[in-house]
Formats: structure tokens, C-alpha cells, sequence
């Protein structure tokens, strides 16, 4: 039974996700009993206008002050908006708007009050998914692979695979959908594969003005710098094994790499380092997967896509060829692991984050308590 809700079986969840890409703010309905998914319903974006990036931006890798506070609160009534619209939903998961992520050293943190959210709405809000991972010894991300075991149980897998979400930060799911529950050992491994469509976003906002390469087209002028690519692949993080996990601004050095190449040539490069970082991601797989399903707005890249399929040796899919929705996912990952942690059950453990134990972590406010439980 739901500690919020009062509910058994299946309950009508609405998640929310704003990403290290800065671009919005994604809601969306699932319906799950915690552990299977039953079904998806209706789903909404709420874009970022250029001056609310602009306020996000200035908050990104730090801790505290009033830049940390502004984004707090424009998080808030961003989301607040976003999730206004929804009718007969029964528990929101709010995710918050990730600033810095250091788990080893100051922690990890998601702005946004979840209990001013809940006051907002009128419904239970489960947040601050990840600081109990951390405190536990946890990297605290990546969190959707207990989602992504749904999914392939849902999809009717038979065989291990694994799904890429493209963010601004790459992160790799392993699934073996042959085992029973996502934690059983050897159902999942997870981490993050290195920097994806941040570099690329931030490059293209600093010479042209633009907030992405839209789909790759100027990467697709340019060329790989080799010796770019080199020095990246060196960086100490691609020799640790996984659970691992990165800060979205882990790789700011990327852009010295390429700072003194042209345009065309910049965004090629830092898009063949995303690919590159998949790759070698790959290979600390258990099994070679069947397929790669590819998930957020990376997927929309054909020229990255490209250099992944020419780089691995099973297909490589966006989730819409298995009947999901790659830009919604991981909203609905986290209106999936909301319900987990209303029903007292983990999610996340030792092989999606290196925590130490199983653990379910987040805070569940309602309209007339910060906390429950």
C-alpha cells in the first residue's frame, strides 16, 4: 500500500524531469504498481524561455548563494506550471534541476522545494531522490535503471540489453531482463559514459548563439580531430569501473581540445568524444547486448547515431522502435521510482550506483508535512 495515497495495485504517477541540457521541463504520466508498468499516459513540455536558462546557467557547479536560490525558485514555478494541467493523478515524482554533482566530495544537488510543489498542487510529492544514495556511499546517479528494467520486462526482452540516455551527460544501462527484479545482482549495471550534448550545446551558445546542433548538421560539415579525441579518451574516468558518475561541467576541458578548431570541426569532434565515450562504455558490459536503445535528444543526432552504429556491433535504436518515448523517459522514470519510494521498496543498489545496500531514497511531502516516514 501507498503511504501517500492510501492505495494497492497500480496508481496513476506523474514524473518530472529538467535535465543538465537546460532546454524544459518534461511531465508525464505512468501507471505502475511500483514494479510493473501497466501503462503510459499523457505527457506535456514545458520549454525554458532563453532568460530562464540564462538564470539556470549562472547556478550550474555551485553549491550555495543567491544564484543557487534564484534557480531554486524559478525550478519551482517552472515545474509547479508544467504539472498544473494533469487531472486524476494520484503521486508526482519531482526530480529538481541538478547544479552539482560530487559524490565523493560535497554531495549532490537538486534545486526545487518539493514541498512548496506539494502545497502548489494538492498532491504527495516524492523529491530529493539521490542524497541518500550518496550518504550511503553511492554515486547517487544514474537512478532510471530500476525504470529501465520495467521497460524491458514491458517490451517482452529475452535478451541483455542496454539503453543509452543522451542528456548532457551520457549514462548506460545494462539490462539481463532474465532475472526476476532489477535487484537481483546481475540484473543491471549502470553508469555514466562521459559528456553527451553538453559540450556541444555549450560550444554552439558560445560561438553562434545557437542552443544546439540541431540535428548534427553542423558536425556533419566538420571533421573528427584525431588528436582531440586521443587526449580525451585518456582522461583518467574511462579507466574506472564502474558505478560511476559525472558533474555535467566534469569536461569543460573538452572545449581547450578544440578551441582552436573551426566551427564545423569543434562540434564534430566533441560529437565523436560522446560516441567515443559510448563505446568504450560498452565494453564493461557482462554480455555483448542484443541492442542499444537511445533515449533523449541525442537520439535526434543522426551524425552521432552514425558514429555509433559504425562503431558497435549490435543495433542501435532510439526507444521509439520498441514503443517508447525517448523524450519523456526519464520523467516517467521518475514517476516510477516515486511510487517505489512511497511503497517502501529500493531504487537503486550496489549495480546502478555502487551503493553499499539496497536503498530507496527521497523525501515524500504532502500539503500538510515536509516529510513522511
Amino acid at each position: 500500500m501507498s503511504r501517500t495515497t492510501g492505495k494497492t495495485g497500480p496508481i496513476r504517477a506523474l514524473g518530472a524531469m529538467s535535465g543538465t541540457s537546460l532546454d524544459g521541463v518534461d511531465a508525464a504520466v505512468v501507471e505502475t504498481d511500483g514494479q510493473r508498468l501497466f501503462g503510459f499516459g499523457e505527457s506535456a513540455y514545458r520549454a525554458y524561455s532563453e532568460d530562464e536558462r540564462a538564470v539556470l546557467r549562472a547556478a550550474l557547479g555551485q553549491w550555495h548563494g543567491p544564484e543557487v536560490e534564484a534557480a531554486g525558485i524559478l525550478t519551482t514555478r517552472a515545474h509547479a506550471e508544467a504539472l498544473a494541467e494533469f487531472e486524476d493523478v494520484d503521486l508526482i515524482g519531482f526530480h529538481g534541476q541538478t547544479l552539482a554533482h560530487d559524490p565523493r566530495g560535497h554531495g549532490t544537488l537538486q534545486v526545487g522545494d518539493g514541498l512548496g510543489l506539494s502545497q502548489a498542487l494538492g498532491l504527495p510529492v516524492v523529491w530529493d531522490f539521490r542524497s541518500d544514495d550518496v550518504a550511503l556511499g553511492g554515486e547517487g546517479a544514474p537512478l532510471a535503471p530500476f525504470f529501465h528494467f520495467a521497460c524491458a520486462k514491458w517490451i517482452g526482452a529475452t535478451q541483455p540489453l542496454c539503453f543509452l540516455n543522451l542528456g548532457g551527460v551520457g549514462n548506460l544501462t545494462y539490462v539481463d531482463p532474465s532475472f526476476d527484479g532489477p535487484e537481483v545482482p546481475g540484473a543491471l549495471l549502470a553508469f555514466d559514459t562521459g559528456p553527451a550534448n553538453a559540450p556541444v550545446d555549450d560550444i554552439m551558445q558560445a560561438r553562434l548563439g545557437l542552443p544546439m546542433d540541431r540535428d548534427g548538421a553542423l558536425a556533419r560539415e566538420g571533421t573528427v580531430e584525431m588528436g582531440a579525441l586521443e587526449l580525451f579518451l585518456a582522461e583518467p574516468f574511462f579507466n574506472r569501473m564502474p558505478p560511476k558518475s559525472l558533474d555535467r561541467n566534469d569536461f569543460a576541458e573538452m572545449i581547450r581540445l578544440v578551441q582552436e578548431l573551426g566551427d564545423a570541426d569543434a562540434v564534430a569532434t566533441l560529437t565523436g568524444m560522446c560516441a567515443a565515450g559510448v563505446v568504450q562504455g560498452i565494453e564493461h558490459c557482462p554480455k555483448p547486448p542484443a541492442r542499444l536503445l537511445v533515449t533523449g535528444g541525442g537520439r535526434r543526432n543522426p551524425v552521432l547515431m552514425e558514429m555509433l552504429r559504425a562503431a558497435l556491433d549490435c543495433p542501435v535504436e532510439p526507444v521509439e522502435a520498441v514503443g517508447l518515448d525517448g523524450d519523456m523517459l526519464e520523467a516517467q522514470a521518475f514517476a516510477y521510482l516515486a511510487v517505489r519510494v512511497a511503497r517502501g521498496m529500493p531504487t537503486s543498489c550496489p549495480g546502478t550506483t555502487g551503493v553499499s545496500a539496497l536503498v530507496g531514497g527521497g523525501i515524500v511531502s504532502r500539503v500538510s508535512e515536509a516529510r513522511v516516514g
